[in-house]
């Protein structure tokens, strides 16, 4: 905003104009002339716009996570990737899996090249006993848990319910709601014997709209969101605190593979979103970090909707 400029001295006014009484009308008008104004002039800053993302790559040594350990399912790409990095910058120590290792062992790389902390570790969240090592694993090397990002998910080729197999529909739910009840399963002990810690699952747009041809992701993520809320219930007397939140469309590889597998552009994808462009992952790690911080203590059992307003228009 620009300052305030210092009222010039009139001149060129007679005493009856300047005590003119303004009117009601007159007020009304210069407001909404003035709010055209600053609209037009801040258009490029509006808030629904996709935010510029900070050029400072470097740890945060004051970091609002510092010293905190946050574990991480399905953190090699995506939005779990964009979690982890965007965690590592604010001085956490991040131990996240994923099936590819590839992909884990370069995050790792880039995450120790900006001066921040991660441990990767492969797993596969249809496992238990995957699941089990995983968040064993975190506690061994780093001593606890403080925040648990259980984000690993996978999509499904369109089809009818009719037309699903079996093994479609179970590899969807193994992955996208079993894998987040038993990485719940092995972190709340941990979590419990601390006597804190915060979980926040990834559910998703899909599990309160229906929408034709995903069953079985959608069925998914609503159990996501109900597991969310009953693991709030149990464990808020327990000093631990769990919630989720919605997604709509995210600019990840997991996306534009379902778009090409639906036949869909990104323009027709986000022609019902208010905001009417993608969002990106690292939108998703901010909302992912506020559940997890101090300034979210209230929000108990609650699935936040990050659509850009999908849900709520």
């Amino acid at each position: 905003m620009s300052k305030q400029q210092k009222p010039s001295k009139q001149t060129g006014h007679n005493k009856s104009e300047l005590t003119k009484p303004i009117t009601r009308r007159e007020i009304i008008g210069a407001s909404v002339a003035g709010l055209a104004a600053a609209a037009t002039a801040n258009s490029a800053f509006a808030n629904t716009q996709k935010p510029v993302e900070s050029e400072n790559s470097r740890v945060n040594s004051t970091g609002k996570f510092r010293d905190k350990v946050v574990l991480i399912t399905g953190a090699t790409s995506g939005i779990g990737k964009a979690t982890a990095y965007a965690f590592a910058r604010e001085g956490a120590k991040v131990f996240f899996c994923g099936r590819r290792t590839e992909l884990g062992e370069t995050n790792v790389r880039e995450i120790k090249a900006f001066g921040g902390e991660a441990t990767y570790m492969q797993a596969d969240v249809r496992k238990e006993g995957e699941v089990r090592n995983f968040v064993n694993g975190c506690v061994q090397k780093y001593g606890r848990i403080d925040i648990a990002f259980n984000n690993a998910g996978i999509e499904a080729p369109p089809k009818a319910i009719a037309d699903l197999s079996l093994e479609e529909w179970n590899n969807v739910i193994a992955t996208n709601v079993t894998g987040v009840f038993l990485a719940m399963k092995y972190e709340i002990p941990v979590m419990s014997k601390q006597a804190s810690g915060i979980i926040v699952n990834t559910a998703s747009v899909g599990g309160h709209q229906g929408f034709a041809n995903i069953g079985p992701y959608g069925a998914s993520k609503a159990g996501v969101m109900s597991l969310s809320r009953t693991g709030a219930m149990e464990l808020t007397s327990k000093n631990i605190r769990v919630n989720s939140f919605s997604p709509g469309a995210v600019d990840t590889p997991m996306l534009h593979r379902a778009l090409s597998s639906w036949g869909m552009s990104t323009e027709a994808a986000v022609k019902d979103y208010p905001i009417n462009r993608l969002a990106t992952a690292e939108e998703m790690a901010r909302v992912v970090m506020w559940l997890s911080s101090e300034d979210a203590t209230i929000m108990v059992g609650t699935d936040i909707d990050a659509t850009g307003g999908y849900i709520t228009k």
